[in-house]
């Protein structure tokens, strides 16, 4: 997916994602920089209106993805690496749970997200390149931080529209898969206590 900075976005959208990477940044105790938070707003905002041609970022192996960025023409290489760490970042934050049950090395997603952005930063530092680009480095150093905003963004926006039964039944499910202390606190807070047995969860 190309995260090309001239695709309008509608106002309303971006302060919207603006308010809730605010209060997740404060929430998990993450220092950001004005930038990257607002990198991560571009991301989500992106997500929020995919292009037509967006695919799975789990559609083949991110072994074969992050080669496969490396070893594209100069001019595409960038634009590769970046997208593939947006793609990871959005999906573990977003879907950290289902990627797990999948039988998939969190950490080892993570990583290859982390060395997408900084084989990108690297770039604009190399000669010929556009200069330093702070925003990748800190999202490549902190990339564990800031999935965890966008998992945060994630659970604070289920438990929005957790308004039926519906609703509730969806973060019961998330809590399944994550066993998130956030989740746990929003069910409690609609008279619903999840406890872990001996065998597993209830």
């Amino acid at each position: 997916m190309s995260k090309s900075p001239s695709i309008a976005i509608s106002p309303s959208v971006a302060e919207y994602f603006g308010s809730v990477v605010d209060d997740a940044l404060r929430l998990r105790n993450v220092q950001a920089s004005a930038a990257a938070s607002q990198y991560v707003v571009g991301v989500l905002c992106d997500f929020a209106r995919p292009h037509v041609e967006a695919e799975s970022p789990f559609s083949k192996p991110l072994t074969f993805q992050l080669r496969d960025a490396m070893e594209a023409p100069f001019a595409e290489r960038f634009r590769r690496l970046r997208t593939l760490g947006d793609n990871v970042l959005y999906a573990v934050g977003f879907f950290g749970g289902h990627i797990e049950l999948r039988g998939i090395d969190k950490k080892y997603v993570m990583h290859v997200g982390s060395a997408a952005y900084s084989n990108a930063a690297a770039m604009l530092h190399a000669p010929g390149g556009a200069g330093k680009f702070d925003v990748l480095d800190e999202l490549a150093v902190k990339f564990k931080e800031f999935v965890d905003v966008l998992t945060e963004v994630a659970e604070g926006t289920l438990a929005q529209g957790a308004r039926d039964e519906r609703g509730v039944v969806k973060l019961y499910e998330r809590w399944l898969r994550t066993g998130s202390s956030r989740i746990a606190e929003e069910l409690g807070a609609r008279g619903i206590i999840p406890t872990r047995a001996a065998e597993g969860l209830n």
